[in-house]
Parts: structure tokens; sequence; C-alpha cells
């Protein structure tokens, strides 16, 4: 059984670091194997991210297209066999939803899908429903109510 002090590295496994710019001595003094002058030569010398040492650039040679809508809505998706785990009766809002783990946000506008059936009645109460969620939702006895966002 070999003792913990005297462990070493397997032969070869550790270099020594390279002490740059110690000298001439040293073998890495004066420009420290940086060569002379240049961007490189430089502290802090890097080419900016994309750079292609003055060839014009990848995200410049290719064309753009399209554009990003503004105004454009996105909802938080919910299923309707999500909310089956609700009690009757419960009205179902935005908060509830989050605080169910239903949903990321408390503040970001959320529409049900009709995906998966509803047997339990209840009033929900968010910014948008798709037609067959509606439906299912009234047949299962439940009110299913638009809230302006």
């Amino acid at each position: 059984m070999t003792a913990l002090n005297t462990l070493r590295p397997a032969p070869g496994a550790v270099k020594p670091r390279k002490r740059v710019g110690r000298g001439p001595g040293s073998g890495h003094g004066k420009t420290a194997s940086r060569g002379h002058k240049g961007l490189k030569s430089r502290s802090g010398g890097k080419p900016a991210p994309g750079f292609e040492g003055g060839q014009m650039p990848l995200q410049r040679r290719l064309p753009k297209r399209g554009f990003t809508n503004i105004f454009k809505i996105v909802y938080q998706l919910v299923n309707l066999q999500d909310l089956q785990d609700f009690a009757a009766h419960t009205v179902v809002t935005r908060a509830l939803l989050q605080q169910a783990g239903k949903v990321k946000s408390g503040d970001k506008p959320v529409k049900i899908l009709g995906d998966g059936s509803l047997t339990v009645p209840l009033t929900i109460q968010v910014d948008k429903f798709s037609k067959s969620a509606k439906q299912k939702i009234i047949a299962a006895g439940g009110t299913a109510e638009e809230q302006a966002s």
C-alpha cells in the first residue's frame, strides 16, 4: 500500500510552465514568443469575432431576409387535459395556472387549446381559447371567459 505523501504524477505527465518575458536566458525573452509587431503581438490583441482578415465577413456576405413583427402576441399554451387536475367549479385564472405550474409567467397571455378531454365543470378566465377548447369546456358544464389583456 502506498502512502499518500509519496504519490507522484507519472514521469513526463507534468511539463514545466512556459515563463515568457523573463530574459534572453529563458529562450522566451524579448518578444516573449509573440513574434514582431502586428495585432497578435500586442496585449489584448485578438481579432474581433467574425473578422476574416479583411475579406468581407460571412455575416455581411449573406442576404438578409424577413423582419420581426414587434406587435406579435406570443401565448403560453395550456391543453384541456392539463386542467383536469383542478377541483370542480374552480375559477381558473392566469395566476392560478402559474401557481399550479401549468404556465411559467403570470404576466404573459394564455391560450387554452382543445387537446384531451375535460370532465370537470370549470370557469376559465384567460386571454384566448381555441374553438374546440371552448366547445369542450361548455360541454363539461363550465364557462370560457376571454379576458382583455
